[in-house]
């Protein structure tokens, strides 16, 4: 009993309202019906009404106390410079931060991953596509071959299509060639040496260089021309001064011994 009576006298403490700032009010009044809700209205099975009760008690509170704290010119809103020191300290948030970095990363790795493994896979079926369209194509042709051998085909049209598919093929190298050009240590050489052109059959002879005969000179070309050592020509004294062979010189030297 004396415990009971010291806890008694100590909630009989007649403090300011502003030490104990309790307010005791029913529900505010409700906007739609312009009455206030009483407990007994309140249907405690249903969830929203229970919690709209509690939202208009407390509404009906702070309508209540605002003016009274205004009126002992207690400050009710947060200063503009107020700092209010965080829960957590700086290292934790900053372990945070990284463990989100980190989890972000591995996010974006194993997205590019699986980007690589779809990209692998479409390479691999366009792969085995060509691959079963190449051996279709062979044995389409093979067949063919063995009913013309057979007589059950007079037909050459798989010799075109090869023939065809074979110059097409030829052309898209050509063309990636051209595209490609030459590579850095070709384009230096020809820089340095210069690009002599074709060499191989470049003396050949050709229909319109035979027919063309505007610069043939007969006793040029039958060695009777002025300085050629020919038969009556005047090239004679030029042709006696002609270095003997090689077995005249060995036989010449003999002698001179």
């Amino acid at each position: 009993q004396d415990g009971l009576k010291q806890c008694l006298a100590e909630f009989r403490q007649q403090l300011t309202w502003v030490e104990r700032l309790d307010v005791t009010l029913g529900p505010v009044a409700d906007p739609v019906s312009q009455s206030a809700s009483t407990s007994d209205a309140v249907d405690p099975e249903n969830d929203f009404q229970r919690e709209m009760s509690f939202y208009r008690q407390a509404q009906a509170a702070v309508l209540e106390a605002l003016p009274r704290l205004r009126k002992l010119q207690v400050p009710t809103r947060r200063p503009d410079d107020y700092f209010a020191e965080m829960a957590k300290s700086d290292q934790q948030m900053q372990k945070i931060r990284q463990k989100l970095k980190s989890k972000q990363e591995a996010m974006e790795r194993s997205e590019k991953a699986k980007q690589l493994r779809a990209m692998r896979k479409y390479g691999k079926k366009v792969q085995v596509e060509i691959l079963q369209r190449r051996q279709k194509e062979k044995k389409n042709m093979l067949n063919a071959v063995k009913k013309y051998q057979k007589g059950l085909s007079d037909k050459l049209d798989f010799l075109d299509e090869e023939q065809t598919s074979s110059q097409g093929n030829k052309k898209g190298n050509a063309s990636q060639r051209t595209k490609k050009g030459p590579n850095a240590k070709r384009r230096y050489k020809n820089q340095k040496f210069g690009f002599g052109g074709k060499k191989k059959g470049s003396k050949w002879n050709t229909k319109e260089s035979f027919n063309d005969v505007s610069s043939f000179q007969s006793k040029v070309a039958h060695n009777k021309g002025p300085g050629k050592g020919g038969r009556g020509g005047k090239g004679g004294k030029k042709a006696l001064n002609k270095r003997p062979g090689k077995r005249a010189r060995q036989k010449m030297k003999n002698r001179s011994r």
